[in-house]
């Protein structure tokens, strides 16, 4: 089985769509994708981790997975989206793992690792730093406010669909610029544009408050890896990362990137996720 192919993973009521790599028995590592991607966003990074001898699960996540898509906003609230985590990994009979996630999938990880530290053997956070350094910078950051000002435009039932969908869903493909593949870029606005998919997805937006949410300091050996030219991450809260992390910590920042880090800067990404995980 080829990661570009998904394999069904049951958890409770919902069913993920999971891609794998790497040995069976390799040390797991869950990869969490951000928005607006689906778990294709790691293709260039897997296959690295396979080949360093871990075991890689991708998996699309709530929303996402057309059979993990309730209705209802707060069926989308962050503290369900960090369960999901550990429903995946316990359905899989996975009991601690290493874990990555690039923007709200980073998010999604953070609280992960915050609240349940035993599970997590380490944390690559890309692109979205500490939710607390984040939501700091949004209220006193001017930059990071201008930068999050899409936010309250997603926030918009219905608006945000037909802005992103209209003209063969041309706002929604020049999100990505010129970091995304076209071949990738192609299918995951294909993936959003399916039936509720899109709305399941700015749901996460939806469900959050003021900020991208709450979590504890974190415990976990963690890396930061951020794009100096991210266009929605500044860099007041890309510095402050660390000042939440109560373990070892590393800041990876990259020259010339921007917020696709995953499809940009795939042998970086990898390389510092290989390097927290040897650490």
């Amino acid at each position: 089985m080829t990661f570009d192919s998904t394999t069904p993973v049951t958890v409770g009521d919902l069913t993920f769509d999971a891609r794998f790599a790497g040995p069976q028995d390799g040390d797991p590592v869950l990869l969490l994708h951000g928005f607006p991607e689906t778990s294709l966003s790691w293709t260039q990074v897997a296959p690295r981790l396979a080949d360093a001898g871990l075991r890689v699960v991708a998996f699309d996540q709530r929303g996402y997975s057309p059979g993990a898509r309730p209705q209802g906003v707060d069926s989308y609230a962050t503290e369900l989206l960090a369960g999901d985590v550990f429903g995946v990994a316990d359905a899989l009979g996975i009991d601690t793992f290493h874990l990555v996630g690039h923007d709200w999938g980073s998010a999604v990880a953070w609280l992960a690792a915050g609240t349940r530290p035993e599970r997590v053997r380490s944390l690559t956070a890309v692109s979205v730093p500490h939710l607390t350094a984040y939501n700091d910078a949004l209220r006193n950051d001017p930059e990071q406010a201008e930068k999050a000002s899409y936010i309250s435009v997603f926030r918009q039932p219905g608006v945000a669909e037909d802005l992103l969908l209209a003209d063969g869903a041309r706002r929604l493909t020049a999100i990505y610029g010129d970091a995304v593949p076209t071949a990738l870029a192609v299918r995951y606005v294909a993936h959003l544009g399916e039936p509720g998919a899109l709305t399941a997805a700015l749901s996460w937006y939806r469900a959050m408050g003021a900020g991208l949410g709450s979590v504890p300091r974190t415990a976990v050996p963690t890396t930061f890896v951020w794009g100096a030219l991210d266009q929605a991450i500044g860099r007041v809260p890309a510095e402050a990362c660390g000042d939440f992390v109560d373990a070892d910590y590393r800041f990876v920042e990259l020259a010339d990137i921007g917020h696709w880090v995953p499809e940009q800067a795939p042998d970086a990404l990898a390389d510092a996720v290989l390097e927290r995980v040897r650490r």
